[in-house]
Parts: structure tokens; sequence; C-alpha cells
């Protein structure tokens, strides 16, 4: 990565620290270094680091002090190619299974993404249930279900406590294919 690219991501990453904090009172801040220390073939390292250092170093955003189970990529690119939302977008799978190599089970994960002339965007997994207003699409990913996207303002102006929530409790694990169902379901009643 260029270092213009690397500064323009790192931008993006303050810009959603500042949001989430100034929406929650809580001091979301960007991770040092960003990337997943810890996920994927770093996974081992959360053996010797204790569960406030794992958190530090997971996703590219700390979260405040009460979303313990808080787990952010953010993304700024150039442009996307919207239209592969309707068939496949190695892009997006590529950024979600960055994100969720780094996850634990009961994390809450969120890709955030800005586009130029475009604007900010929310990932979700929507077996969560989501309320994304009355603009929203949903994307199967092939190894982790189907994701709701959305406008970042829309999606925290109607999920903002619901973040918060399930930032910080354990959730019951669903069957999978009964929450993709009820995704589907949803989508099906809104058209």
């Amino acid at each position: 990565m260029s270092s213009k690219s690397k500064n323009k991501g790192s931008g993006f990453e303050r810009e959603v620290s500042k949001y989430l904090s100034d929406l929650y009172g809580e001091n979301f801040m960007r991770a040092p270094g960003s990337g997943a220390y810890t996920g994927g073939t770093n996974a081992h390292r959360k053996q010797v680091l204790h569960e406030g250092q794992i958190r530090n170093f997971k996703g590219d955003i700390i979260p405040g002090q009460s979303f313990p189970l808080f787990n952010a990529e953010c993304k700024f690119y150039a442009d996307f190619q919207f239209h592969q939302l309707f068939d496949e977008s190695k892009q997006l799978e590529s950024w979600i299974e960055q994100l969720m190599v780094a996850s634990d089970p009961d994390d809450l994960n969120i890709l955030l993404m800005k586009f130029n002339r475009k604007g900010r965007y929310v990932a979700v997994q929507a077996k969560h249930k989501w309320f994304g207003g009355h603009n929203f699409s949903v994307y199967d990913t092939k190894a982790y279900g189907v994701w709701m996207i959305c406008t970042l303002e829309s999606f925290f102006a109607h999920n903002k406590e619901k973040v918060k929530y399930l930032s910080t409790h354990q959730k019951i694990t669903q069957n999978p294919c009964e929450s993709e169902m009820e995704a589907l379901h949803l989508i099906t009643h809104l058209t």
C-alpha cells in the first residue's frame, strides 16, 4: 500500500473513531499500526495477551471500555462496484474475511467503508435483525452468511442502542440457517 493510500485509510479510521466516540460518549480510537495483530495466522498471540490487549489488537478500532465484543474493520477506497452486490464481489468478500479472521465467536463484527464521492457505509451480519431504514442491500457471502449493507448514518441512527447491547453482552448463538431465513423474510416483506 502506498503512503498516500495508507494515510487515506488511517484518516478514515480516525474519522470513524471520532464518530463513535461522539455517538457513545466513550473513547474509541484507531488501533496502533492497524490490522489484525491477533487474527488469522496470528491467533496464537491471544494465548499470551490479556483481554484488554487482545481488544486493542483486534481490527482497526479500539472500542470504548464498555464495548468488549466490538470488532471493526475500516476500508476507504476510491471506488466500489456496487453492481457486484448482485453477483459476487471479491473485494467485499476479502474485506469480510479480514474482519472475521480476527473475530471471536461472540463478537459484533462491523465493516465500515468509505468511497470517494459515494459516502460511508456499514456491513453487518444480518443474523442480528438490524433495521437499515428504507434503503439497504443484502449480500450473501460464501463463508460468512448474509450481511446487511446501508449508509453509516442510517445504520447508527436506527441501531445505536442495539450495537451497544450486542457489543456488551454475550449473544445467544442462533442456527445460521434460521437467521438467514429471517433476513430474507424481512427483505421479502419490505418489497
